[in-house]
């Protein structure tokens, strides 16, 4: 007998109960409507009998060929790839196929994607140290947070400027406004590492302070 699909009510609890206790159906319409295309895609998924790995593994494969196509091109790769970033968490909840390979697979695929993405800046034209410095500082954003749940850190402490969600928005931006506006597109792609380099420091800063309440206690 086939199983049951998962609804959009059990699918919201079961993100949010991931998500620290964040319920997606109280967020704004934008990030609302993402969790929701992302809940029917990985219901196809299921259906199709793609699991999480796959699509995991599809969402790198993406981001590998970032720094080797055209702006526009890239621009769009980097969305596809986040969007498989959403999905693959999906299709783990609607097949009931949550494991703690695929928790630290995902993560590992989300840090060489955020690689690629600041490599093709780097290929554009942006300082090799500039980049290096916000690929260290985004990176040393999710190690915090995944060594202070280690340490017991049960909520998600805080959401900051310098999430992944915005680090794919620089990405996409800096990346699209380059390739419009080809005179311009070193200083683009340049301003766009330097954002993303800023709001990482103050995430970084804001998660430490979050972290520092949660577990000093």
């Amino acid at each position: 007998m086939a199983e049951a699909p998962v609804t959009w009510d059990q699918y919201a609890d079961a993100w949010s109960a991931l998500h620290g206790g964040f319920d997606p159906r109280t967020a704004s319409p934008v990030v609302r409507g993402w969790v929701r295309l992302a809940w029917r895609g990985g219901s196809l998924a299921g259906r199709l009998g793609i699991g999480p790995s796959g699509v995991t593994t599809l969402g790198l494969a993406l981001c590998a060929l970032v720094p080797f196509v055209p702006l526009p091109a890239a621009a769009v790769l980097v969305l596809l790839a986040a969007f498989a970033d959403t999905l693959d968490g999906a299709t783990a909840v609607v097949t009931g196929r949550v494991t703690r390979f695929g928790y630290v697979y995902d993560s590992v695929a989300d840090r060489l994607g955020e690689l690629a993405w600041l490599a093709a800046f780097w290929a554009a034209g942006v300082p090799g140290p500039l980049v290096v410095a916000a690929l260290a500082i985004s990176w040393l954003h999710e190690y915090l947070r995944a060594r202070a749940t280690a340490s017991g850190m049960t909520e998600i402490g805080m959401v900051t400027v310098g999430e992944r969600p915005t680090r794919v928005s620089v990405a996409i931006s800096g990346l699209v406004i380059a390739a419009v506006l080809t005179p311009w597109s070193a200083t683009i792609v340049l301003v766009a590492v330097i954002a993303w380099l800023t709001l990482g420091v103050v995430g970084f800063a804001q998660l430490v302070y979050a972290v520092r309440r949660a577990l000093i206690r």
